[in-house]
């Protein structure tokens, strides 16, 4: 698979979960209509990484700042971000990558203005990565779950 088709799978990966993450509360017509932050409730995204990388692409900072946007007017109680990887790769490498994608997520959700203490971080590493004898390229990622809830006032 060529650079650009991997960055076109990484972006459509990302979008599908943007739009997953959002199809249990209605459709959005506008962009405004999506980062309004009318409904403050959970939130959970994925950040995905290209193999063997934890340097944040475009379309991943993108995510951030939107569901940053989106919870501006919330109260967010906390956030987990755990990252991951897939199982190629000695485990101290693994999880020395899991780290450091967490970090990078949690850096850049700080530089957009969420809470940063209240940002906790882990990191699994290779467990549960591998398939049979096929390697889980959907691991190569970070989670991030939000627990907000009602608007500050």
């Amino acid at each position: 698979m060529g650079k650009a088709s991997k960055g076109f799978t990484v972006v459509a990966m990302m979008a599908t979960g943007l739009l997953g993450a959002c199809a249990t509360q209605g459709a959005y017509a506008t962009r405004d209509a999506l980062v309004d932050p009318v409904n403050c409730s959970n939130q959970t995204f994925e950040v995905y990484f290209d193999e063997g990388q934890a340097r944040l692409t475009a379309a991943a900072r993108e995510a951030i700042s939107m569901t940053a946007t989106r919870l501006a007017g919330c109260h967010v109680e906390s956030v987990r971000v755990t990252g991951l990887a897939d199982a190629s790769g000695s485990a101290a490498a693994n999880q020395n990558l899991s780290e450091q994608r967490a970090q990078s997520v949690r850096e850049a959700m700080a530089a957009t203005g969420w809470p940063a203490p209240a940002i906790e971080m882990a990191a699994v590493g290779a467990e549960g990565a591998r398939t049979g004898s096929v390697n889980e390229p959907l691991r190569r990622r970070t989670e991030v779950v939000v627990v907000a809830s009602s608007p500050r006032r």
